[in-house]
């Protein structure tokens, strides 16, 4: 048995690495007192290329995890890295995986976002921007928990709010 303990961050990593590096500067910096056990030190996919490998490998850091913080910016809601039809191994004709897996054509963060969901995992949005925009955010999180802005602008400057991540964290 897995004890959910665990802080899985989830995020469209090519465009908020940012925001998600951040979130750990904060965590591993003495001077901050935000303190999470990231997921995603758990295990990772051995196969990059195959998408279902990967969702695997995704599901078993959930399930050990007690909150779910997605990160959404520009392109969340829209990336569909993770879908089968875009994986080596679907075979499109038959519509099924060459490898024997299930065919999944959800996307990583909509796969994420639906089981922790499902799950009944603690939900963090953290939005990569000075306000909080839920059309940019997935549908199956959009009126599901707690959503903050992770920065906010004075005189044309943008600048990290430490305090409403962690309060949203509940750190």
């Amino acid at each position: 048995m897995v004890y959910r303990t665990k802080t899985y961050l989830a995020g469209e990593w090519d465009g908020d690495s940012d925001a998600i590096e951040q979130l750990h500067t904060w965590n591993e910096n003495n001077y901050w007192s935000l303190s999470f056990t990231d997921a995603h030190s758990l295990t990772q996919a051995r196969d990059s290329s195959l998408n279902c490998s990967i969702k695997a490998s995704l599901a078993t850091r959930l399930n050990a995890s007690k909150t779910f913080v997605l990160i959404v910016g520009s392109n969340t809601k829209d990336a569909r890295s993770g879908g089968c039809r875009y994986c080596a191994s679907y075979n499109s004709w038959g519509g099924y995986c060459n490898r024997g897996r299930a065919v999944d054509h959800r996307s990583y963060i909509t796969y994420e976002c639906e089981k922790a969901v499902k799950d009944g995992l603690n939900i963090v949005v953290l939005y990569n921007a000075a306000s909080v925009n839920k059309a940019k955010c997935p549908d199956a999180v959009k009126y599901a928990g707690t959503h903050v802005a992770m920065c906010y602008k004075v005189d044309g400057q943008y600048y990290w709010d430490y305090q409403a991540v962690k309060a949203a964290l509940g750190a």
